[in-house]
């Protein structure tokens, strides 16, 4: 390195040993890791650093939307769908109080036979702070995948604008995290519990992007059809790849809504009795905030006789395949960005 006399000044890159002999020692400033700071395994970190597909997995719905042991064995046939796509699985929960994103078989185990409480975003820093498991609803899922640097996630159904909400000012923190998280969300629309069209006014407003994968009508979850038109559609994963490339760039998430396959859709009849009856009886339990989708999901499967569960995973399985080989298309889209021309 050149020398440069004490206190004067060169043109070279020595200035600021040169400065620097004149000052008094400053210690530096280490920022600490956050306690949110997602704890990614091996193989996903592995891929997103090649630039590889990746597909995060939320796991509220193996904590609380499926009974043992069929929540076990769907998370197993998420993560082989995602797979024999060309893409990696990263479920997400929070375990020790430790975000993680990527959970080997044991932690599936403990996310499927423990009784976890379910986080949202502002439960993570609680649940952090405390040590406690958690499993991520979508909004939590979302923003550690965004934090991980995963750009597609999986799921069944998005969270909305509670029926009543005029009243009870119950709208779903997905909407919000979706308005300021830049992730591509593959599901089934909104659960028919909710109200959809405040639902879809909603992201809107927030700038959120929504998109019908071969569908001009938003998806009811149970039912294909939900009876509100989409405003863009795409029938094909380059194609929704190529919106979300540049649909980023805004900061914001986009839903990519998805019919449930024809096959499993839940009969119409079947679905207005168990909505009525389900909508009936939470409001004769006082049942409130977070705990009235767990419980109408259960009054549906129980009424349904099992019939809705098999609609359930029948859905996020497509949703999951769907979002690899949306995940696969990205990365190539990425690829060539980067390559030399």
């Amino acid at each position: 390195m050149e020398s440069v006399p004490s206190g004067r000044v060169s043109t070279s890159g020595s200035v600021w040993v040169a400065m620097s002999s004149m000052m008094p020692h400053v210690t530096e400033h280490v920022v600490p890791r956050s306690p949110l700071a997602p704890v990614v395994s091996q193989e996903v970190a592995d891929a997103l650093a090649e630039g590889r597909a990746v597909v995060a997995l939320e796991s509220t719905l193996l904590a609380h939307g499926l009974p043992a042991p069929r929540n076990r064995e769907t998370a197993d046939v998420l993560e082989r769908a995602v797979r024999a796509r060309g893409a990696v699985p990263a479920t997400v929960a929070v375990l020790d109080g430790r975000p993680r994103v990527g959970l080997d078989a044991t932690a599936l185990d403990r996310v499927c036979a423990g009784d976890l409480v379910k986080l949202s975003v502002r439960d993570l820093g609680a649940a952090a702070g405390l040590g406690r498991d958690g499993a991520t609803t979508v909004a939590a899922t979302a923003w550690l995948a965004a934090a991980a640097g995963i750009a597609l996630f999986a799921t069944g159904g998005l969270g909305g604008v509670h029926r009543g909400a005029r009243e009870s000012w119950d709208v779903s923190a997905d909407l919000g995290v979706l308005a300021r998280t830049p992730v591509a969300v593959v599901c089934s629309g909104v659960k028919s519990l909710l109200d959809v069209g405040a639902t879809l006014e909603v992201l809107e407003t927030d700038s959120v992007g929504v998109l019908g994968y071969r569908t001009d009508t938003f998806p009811g979850f149970y039912r294909r059809d939900s009876g509100h038109p989409v405003p863009w559609r795409a029938d094909t994963p380059a194609q929704v790849a190529a919106v979300w490339a540049a649909h980023r760039a805004t900061g914001s998430g986009l839903v990519v809504a998805q019919p449930v396959p024809v096959a499993d859709e839940l009969d119409e009849a079947l679905h207005d009795r168990l909505l009525g009856g389900g909508l009936a009886m939470v409001a004769e339990r006082g049942i409130v905030g977070k705990d009235v989708t767990p419980a109408l999901l259960e009054h549906f499967h129980t009424g349904s006789g099992g019939a809705s569960l098999a609609t359930n995973v029948a859905l996020v399985t497509a949703n999951a395949g769907l979002a690899a080989d949306v995940a696969v298309a990205l990365a190539a889209v990425d690829r060539a960005r980067l390559s030399p021309r």
